[in-house]
């Protein structure tokens, strides 16, 4: 009996790691593992990237096929800031996609050259996320440790180059750091934040590999590692997401996006024009808060996350950690439209409409970026994510958006799509085209319902009038 082709994808994501072992013939998962991180919250939203790599290995481990597997990629927690000194050692904890303190700093680099440039030159207009952003807080926080940076990586890179000591990045992730252009880092914007294009890693052809496995870790030395890509467009491509289709992420941040064919480009700042890791576009709108803030208020509550009630009229904006989409970075959460009626579930509702609110509300503008004739509304939202099972969460998402939604039966989609870049080191397929052969998209439809209109002018009435307490947003 001939034995399986296997590959093993990698979801290096805030919380913790995820290894899926994949047959990359039919897409069967073999094997899984997973570790945890620890995530420092007393200043910003810091983690030290040796735990990514001490789990790594972990997580790669418990699939039971390490030194088995016949490629690898990585998937990663897009923006954030990996400095490394000269012996490759990092400078200081890495600054994840939702520290804000580079706030400032995102602001400063707007009125600079201004929003309309930021969406012709670069596809996006940097907010706190944007490793650009980061990177200049770093440079007047701590000018120290900037002085002592050998390297700049994004999460995934630092551990593609651990396994295989070369410095590289693809143009997925790479898009999302604020000075990625296709025909390299853009001069402008790195003079305006201090940063050395000697620094920054090579960029590498989509489906090529970054090299072999070194000795000491944890797979076989020789086995093919791919470039690997940002978490959201290893999604994508674990869905083998096509043209126009939507998505709709509920997880730690939540995000809505879709494949293109043409560069975004929205001054407003609410689409973020990234690549994919292929050869297309990713435009896309993300939250700050989702899942972890509605589980939040349903702990303050005492409830159980799904003890949902219809009705009354309160409005929760769950900006917890601040907000990206609208960008609002120092806002906090905000109940409003209390009565002696309304009850806990309700309230529980609210903080959930609020979370997918926004977006549902870019959902349009995502979808908007191949022109107005691109966009189906019959066609049904791919809903992913941890929070994707949780029914209170799938009836919203039908309430608030008027479309039906689809349940992909596949989980671990971020691992998935990079098992997938790796099944494509094997078999010269496009990575999306793997994915399509396996079926990871299928899964049940549930129908549309009507629109609850009255909540969704409710949200954006209390969006709109909150700006004094939250601090206008880009629009």
């Amino acid at each position: 009996m001939a034995h399986p082709q296997v590959v093993i994808g990698v979801d290096s994501s805030t919380q913790s790691t995820k290894a899926l072992a994949v047959d990359a013939d039919t897409g069967t998962v073999l094997g899984e593992g997973r570790a945890a991180h620890r995530v420092d919250s007393r200043h910003g939203q810091e983690s030290d990237p040796a735990q990514w790599w001490d789990a790594l290995g972990a997580a790669v481990a418990a699939t039971g096929w390490a030194d088995r597997a016949q490629a690898l990629a990585i998937g990663g927690q897009q923006h954030g800031l990996v400095t490394l000194d000269a012996a490759g050692r990092p400078v200081r904890p890495a600054l994840l996609w939702n520290d804000v303190r580079s706030a400032p700093q995102a602001a400063d680099l707007v009125r600079e050259f201004g929003a309309d440039w930021w969406a012709a030159e670069i596809g996006s207009v940097p907010g706190a996320s944007f490793t650009a952003a980061k990177w200049a807080w770093l440079r007047a926080e701590e000018p120290g440790h900037a002085d002592r940076t050998a390297a700049v990586r994004l999460p995934h890179d630092y551990l593609t180059e651990r396994l295989t000591g070369t410095a590289v990045t693809d143009r997925g992730d790479a898009s999302g750091t604020g000075w990625w252009t296709p025909d390299g880092p853009h001069p402008a914007v790195l003079a305006a934040i201090g940063l050395d294009p000697a620094l920054l890693p090579a960029t590498a052809p989509a489906g090529t590999a970054a090299g072999p496995a070194r000795p000491g870790g944890p797979l076989r030395p020789g086995t093919p590692v791919a470039t690997g890509t940002g978490d959201n467009m290893a999604a994508a491509l674990g869905l083998g997401l096509t043209a126009g289709t939507p998505v709709l992420s509920l997880g730690t941040s939540g995000t809505v996006y879709t494949v293109a064919r043409r560069r975004p480009a929205d001054p407003t700042g609410t689409v973020a024009g990234f690549a994919d890791a292929l050869d297309g576009w990713l435009p896309l709108a993300c939250t700050l808060n989702c899942t972890l803030a509605v589980d939040k208020v349903a702990a303050l509550l005492g409830l159980d996350r799904q003890a949902v009630e219809p009705g009354g009229s309160a409005v929760l904006l769950p900006y917890l950690d601040g907000e990206r989409t609208p960008a609002r970075p120092h806002a906090s959460g905000l109940l409003h439209g209390l009565r002696h009626d309304t009850t806990p579930g309700q309230l529980l509702q609210a903080a959930y409409d609020g979370a997918a609110y926004s977006l549902l509300a870019a959902l349009d503008d995502v979808l908007a970026v191949d022109g107005p004739d691109a966009a189906d509304p019959a066609r049904p939202i791919l809903l992913i994510g941890g929070g994707a099972q949780g029914r209170a969460w799938q009836d919203t998402v039908r309430r608030l958006s008027g479309r039906p939604v689809q349940l992909p039966a596949a989980r671990e989609l971020v691992a998935l799509g990079a098992a997938a870049q790796a099944a494509a080191l094997l078999t010269g397929e496009p990575a999306d085209a793997v994915a399509r052969r396996w079926g990871t998209a299928d899964g049940p439809v549930l129908p549309a319902v009507a629109r609850d209109e009255a909540a969704l002018e409710r949200i954006a009435a209390t969006i709109s009038q909150t700006v004094g307490l939250h601090g206008a947003d880009r629009r």
